[in-house]
């Protein structure tokens, strides 16, 4: 486990060190330049894992190094234990300017006497978490760095190192170091530091025994002699603070910021320069608009109130706006990131103020809002338009019909999704991976692969699809979905044949596919033409028109043929997807239908609503 290196201060064992008297055995004396270095992950554990690091030492002077699993230089990723300025200090490392944690004791030790040192952390990121002893007693502690908010692992391949750390050494003598994958309690801590065994702290009177000794014979106690009733309120003791820190680890964290007690002061810049200082300036709302309450206070909480105070109609005025575009494919004010006087008057202003009062009231309900505008008698229009609307009034602000558009990508798959049953309706959770070209991210990112999720993540609404800001879900970018760099407010609409051809042919709309032609077979009547009305009413909420259900009949009948006599065509088309098939179902009828329902998905994502 030990490598050769003499040159660099590496030993091949403990042999080249001089062996040395000290509490426990074995012990050996470091000469301030060789170090042993161990090819294992002792201690190879990240900024969430609890740990405790233990040691006797005898240090010949106030600086040097202890133990470390941590990249070999004073900055170094990992943990590392030291003697500054002959204090204890830890440091966790991720990164040495933002991302560590630093601290120290207050305590200086004793030059050339033994001492035992035990230091252990929580796993919880904090400062607050960390616990220093020496000699078995609770030091006090100084924290000089608290900034541990990111993921880190130690490299696997970085060693353990025993004398070594940061570029540091040890001069001095070292012990019985021990690494524990858990942040011992005060007592077990302070039970290390007790040199004598079990028996001959016993033969002690309690007056002569150290707080380590009492500590030892009081675990012995508990683990060897208590009573029943003890040992048994002991285990559920421990078995609650498990159950505690398991609902500690289930708790999302969130990123808290406060305001600086001592605001700094800002000024207008002359001509831009940063330092050509002129006039001081202080948070404030523009006086054209409406001011904040005088008992507000004028930093973000006070902006946050005014915001959506009802005397400022701004705030409800854009959303409802920006709801109502999602619709009708504009907005009442067709720039919806523009209410300024640039930006286009209100077509029906009256409305805008009635929809933003009824949010303001409505409680802010956004649930409200959608279900106020989607039965109400102007949504619910037929969508037909006679030449002589269309050319008075080919985008609809008169809202003389009902809403006509296409759908925006995330929106068709979900429809696609929630049509043929594979919809996840689960709310919340990190980003999934559903089916993508192979070797996508390969060609157009220099990172890892794009690993496939399985289950319910091929499954979960758009909202939750992974994006890498180089390389955008093709099927979005082929539907207009913006491309996430900048902020976008209202998206583009385009179509063309790439779009169909998506439709068609990828996997996730041909397994949607064949699961609604699943449905259509087994719910929806026992004749082609109820099972072509039962998809339309899945898909529009209406039944085929004549004329739609005559090229759907003919378009079953033929293909129904082609595969009752081609049977692995049929079976080949339906393996589309990782969801089962449907036992039962005739296979050349389910690859018609297949195809039909493929047809009416095609509909239904050129259309809003008719």
């Amino acid at each position: 486990a030990f490598r050769s290196d003499l040159e660099t201060g590496r030993t091949k064992d403990v042999s080249t060190l001089s062996p040395v008297n000290a509490p426990v055995s074995p012990a050996w004396h470091f000469d301030g330049k060789r170090f042993l270095e161990i090819n294992k992950d002792i201690a190879n554990v990240g900024y969430l894992d609890p740990f405790t690091f233990s040691a006797w030492i005898k240090p010949e002077g106030p600086k040097g190094a202890i133990l470390s699993q941590a990249e070999d230089y004073f900055e170094g990723t990992g943990h590392s234990v030291y003697v500054i300025d002959g204090k204890i200090r830890l440091h966790i490392v991720h990164r040495w300017t933002d991302l560590a944690l630093r601290i120290e004791t207050v305590k200086v030790l004793k030059l050339n006497e033994w001492q035992h040192v035990v230091l252990t952390y929580d796993g919880k990121r904090k400062a607050a978490g960390v616990r220093i002893y020496l000699d078995g007693e609770a030091q006090e502690t100084k924290v000089l760095f608290d900034q541990l908010n990111e993921p880190f692992h130690v490299a696997a391949k970085t060693p353990f190192r025993i004398g070594a750390a940061g570029g540091l050494r040890f001069e001095g003598s070292i012990a019985d170091v021990r690494v524990y994958k858990r942040a011992l309690p005060a007592n077990e801590a302070a039970a290390l530091a007790a040199r004598e065994s079990v028996g001959q702290i016993a033969a002690l009177p309690p007056a002569q025994r150290s707080h380590a000794d009492s500590e030892k014979i009081a675990l012995a106690f508990l683990e060897e002699a208590a009573p029943k009733n003890i040992t048994k309120t002991r285990a559920e003791l421990n078995s609650l603070r498990s159950e505690r820190a398991k609902l500690y680890e289930s708790l999302p964290t969130v990123m808290v910021m406060v305001d600086d007690p001592k605001a700094r002061e800002t000024f207008l810049l002359k001509r831009g320069a940063y330092d050509g200082p002129g006039e001081k300036v202080t948070p404030g709302i523009p006086e054209i608009l409406p001011q904040p309450r005088p008992d507000w206070p004028n930093n973000r909480l006070g902006l946050a109130r005014w915001l959506v105070d009802r005397s400022n109609p701004l705030t409800a005025r854009v959303t409802v706006n920006r709801f109502w575009q999602s619709y009708f494919g504009f907005g009442i004010v067709k720039t919806v990131d523009d209410f300024g006087s640039q930006g286009e008057w209100p077509v029906h202003p009256e409305l805008l103020d009635w929809l933003a009062v009824e949010f303001i009231e409505s409680g802010w309900d956004v649930k409200a809002m959608q279900k106020l505008i989607v039965t109400s008698a102007t949504y619910r229009q037929a969508s037909r338009v006679t030449p002589e609307l269309l050319q008075r009034d080919p985008d609809n602000r008169l809202l003389a019909r009902g809403p006509r558009f296409r759908l925006g990508p995330e929106v068709i798959r979900d429809q696609a999704l929630a049509a043929s049953g594979l919809l996840v309706q689960k709310v919340g959770g990190p980003s999934v991976k559903p089916y993508q070209p192979p070797g996508l991210w390969q060609e157009l990112s220099s990172g890892g692969g794009y690993t496939q999720d399985k289950g319910e993540g091929l499954y979960r609404r758009s909202l939750y699809t992974y994006w890498k800001r180089t390389v955008t879900p093709p099927f979005m970018a082929n539907f207009d979905s913006p491309n996430r760099e900048v902020c976008t407010v209202r998206e583009n609409r385009t179509n063309t044949p790439l779009q169909a051809l998506n439709l068609m042919n990828d996997v996730a709309f041909l397994e949607a596919s064949r699961k609604l032609a699943e449905r259509m077979m087994t719910e929806g009547g026992t004749s082609p033409q109820q099972r072509i009305d039962y998809g339309y009413e899945l898909l529009l909420a209406r039944p085929a028109k004549p004329a739609e259900r005559r090229v759907l009949l003919k378009t079953f009948e033929d293909f129904r043929a082609t595969y009752a006599n081609d049977p692995k065509a049929a079976e080949q088309f339906l393996k589309s997807g990782e969801s089962p098939r449907r036992p039962g179902l005739s296979t050349s009828d389910l690859a018609a239908f297949t195809t039909v329902a493929n047809l009416m998905l095609n509909q239904d994502a050129a259309i809003n609503k008719e």
